[in-house]
Order: structure tokens, then sequence, then C-alpha cells
């Protein structure tokens, strides 16, 4: 039950942020950032410790797989890593993990006395994807879900463990350490603080599950006499930790300036003056939407009735991929509009087409930077 709640108050942790976000859209890590992060961490209650080929002869009650568990211990982790831009990240991290050993029971018998604790400390390469709400739909949110996964190496030590077997009296002691392969899978927010003022600062919640290969201690059994066998023994070791954190990274982007409200509407002049449409497009398309079309069947029925000589349409991108790319872009999309207006009635010889790529940008960006508004088509009536 203690694992089923810590699991719900981990999900509820990392995804209560990122309902109704609102505000200016979260930018995905350019360059170095570095984090540092704290928290709740559990050992799995399981059997632990496999003391089956340890011991023989005087000590065999000790023989068994002995299931262990512990009390809600800490964790504490460093992080140094680079962004790429475009939602991936790589990291290299370092952590340690503390935890007092509660009960343990094997072979039928309980044990009691139970001294001693459980710490590991080690070194993961991490590479994580910041999940962009834009791609599948949802809009734009202040909040950056992510996910991650991680191999590294832990120092896996058991610290002065001793449980005496309360039906004969037989003690298990275990003090060493081992190092082992380790893995872990990660689920998080960051709720960048630029909103607040404070540019490339972001607070972090996580969820890890960190697993690490076998590790095997020397141990000792103990009678009533003193030592009477010695042997290694097998520890399971994973880990559920949930983690707050702070996240720097040095080279952020300042947040896109709001959009610019439309001008009133005014009583047209004799002589109108240019009239100006905007169509935008989704992240790496040229095709039109139904509300892109309703925008261009508008211009199209205006350019009639104003009696309009001339029609300039330009095609421009965002800075997220490569420019030469990005010119290309636009040549799409600003053709498609003008095939649109071709369809609408509009003459063609009426028609100028023009594709600026990313060199025009609506809302100012740094490079890779994905924003809709710099997606997007101008038609104009002169």
């Amino acid at each position: 039950m203690k694992l089923r709640n810590a699991l719900l108050g981990a999900t509820m942790l990392v995804a209560a942020p990122v309902v109704g976000s609102v505000g200016a859209s979260a930018q995905p890590v350019t360059g170095l950032y570095i984090g540092g992060a704290v928290g709740w961490n559990q050992p799995l209650d399981r059997e632990h410790i496999d003391t089956r080929r340890a011991f023989g002869g005087g000590a065999a009650s000790l023989n068994g797989r002995q299931k262990s568990q512990f009390e809600p211990g800490y964790v504490g982790l460093m992080s140094l890593g680079w962004g790429f831009g475009n939602g991936v990240r790589a990291e290299v991290e370092g952590n340690f993990r503390s935890n007092e050993f509660d009960k343990l029971r094997g072979a039928g018998q309980p044990f009691g006395n139970i001294r001693g604790s459980q710490r590991s400390y080690g070194v993961m390469a991490n590479a994580f994807y910041d999940l962009d709400f834009a791609n599948f739909g949802l809009g734009t949110s202040v909040v950056q879900p992510y996910i991650g996964v991680g191999a590294g190496y832990i120092w896996d030590e058991f610290s002065k463990l001793n449980a005496t077997s309360l039906p004969n009296g037989q003690r298990l002691r275990i003090d060493d350490s081992a190092g082992r392969f380790a893995y872990q899978g990660i689920i998080g927010a960051a709720l960048p603080l630029t909103q607040f003022g404070v540019r490339g600062l972001s607070l972090t919640a996580e969820y890890r599950f960190l697993g690490t290969l076998e590790p095997r201690f020397n141990s000792t059994a103990y009678s009533s006499t003193g030592a009477i066998s010695r042997g290694k023994v097998e520890v399971e070791n994973y880990n559920h930790s949930v983690l707050v954190g702070l996240r720097y990274a040095f080279n952020q982007a300042p947040p896109p300036p709001p959009p610019m409200a439309a001008p009133a509407q005014t009583p047209a002049p004799a002589v109108q003056p240019a009239r100006t449409y905007l169509v935008f497009f989704d992240w790496d398309r040229a095709d039109l939407t139904s509300r892109a079309r309703e925008i261009i069947t508008e211009a199209a029925q205006n350019s009639r009735r104003m009696s309009v000589t001339r029609i300039e349409v330009a095609g421009h991108a965002d800075r997220s991929g490569d420019a030469a790319y990005n010119q290309r872009l636009s040549q799409r999309r600003a053709e498609a509009v003008a095939g649109e207006l071709v369809r609408s009635g509009v003459q063609r010889d009426q028609i100028s087409v023009t594709a600026f790529g990313e060199s025009r940008p609506l809302v100012p960006t740094a490079d890779g930077v994905r924003e809709p508004q710099n997606r997007r088509v101008e038609i104009v009536l002169r």
C-alpha cells in the first residue's frame, strides 16, 4: 500500500502543474545547463537478501531468501547537461541514496534487533526528451513535461547491518560495499521561472525508478560464542524516488513578446490602404487547414470588392531546422496559398509570390526554437 500511494503521489506531483497551464510557451533547453534535486527514496520491499549460498553447517538456519523492509529515506543528485534546442537533452548525473533497515524475515522465521543502513552512490548518463504539447494539437503550455532513461554504475553499501534470528539467536552481519551496472527510467516536468523574471531557471519535479544488477557482499554468521561461517550474499536493489529540484540553462532564449493587439477597425477612407491577412501552418507542414482556407477565401472575396490590382503572397518559417530547408518550406507554403487564391477566383497574374524562409520572424526567437506565429504566409491586398 505504501508503494501504491507513493507512485500515485509521484504521478500527481508530475502531472498536476500541466493541467490548465497558461501563459508563454515553454522553450526547449539550448546549450549548457546544470541541475540539482533532493527528495524521498524507498527501496522495493521484497525478497531482498539471498543467503542461500553463503552459509552452511551450524549457520544453516540463516540460509534462504530474506525479505527485507526499509524505512523511507532520502536521495540527492547533481547533473551537468547539454540541450540541443529540439527537445533532446543529454546529461551526466551524480547521485546518493540512504535508507535505514526496518524489518527482516526469512525461512519462515522473524529477525529482531535490526540495525544498519543501506547507502548507494554512483554516476549515470541520461538522455531526455522534452515533450511539446503543440506537436500533439494540444496548444502550448508554460510547463515542460519530459521523459528520460539512464545507465551507469552504482556503488551499493550495507553499513553495519545486524539482524538476530529470534528462534535460535544466530546473528547475520553485513558490512561491505560493491559496485554494479545500473539503469533508470524518469518522468518529470519543469516549470520555467522566466515568467517571474528569472531567465533560464526552472523548477523540476520527477519520479525515478532505479535498479542495478545484484551486488554481492561479504557477510558473517554468528552464534552466541562467535563467528561460525562466512560467505557472500546477493542483494536485489530497486528504488522508487520522488524529487524536486532546480535546473539552470546558461543560454536560454528570452520568451517571445506577446502578440500585438490588432488595431481597432475604423471606417474605410476613400482610398483604402493595403490590407493584410495571416495564414498559419503546423510545424514542418505546408498543407492548408480548414481555418486557413476560410482566411484565403475571405481575402479573395475582399480583393474583388476593393478592386485590388495586386496581391502579394509571402511565405515564412520559424527557426527550427536548417535555414536552407526553411527557405524551401516557406516557398511551398506561399505556393499553396497562391493556388488556393486562384481556386477562389483570383487571376494568377494578379499574384506575386515570394519566400523569406526564417529571415523575417514575426516573433524573434533563438535559433532552433519552434514558434507558431512565425510559421505563416502573409497575403497583402494592394
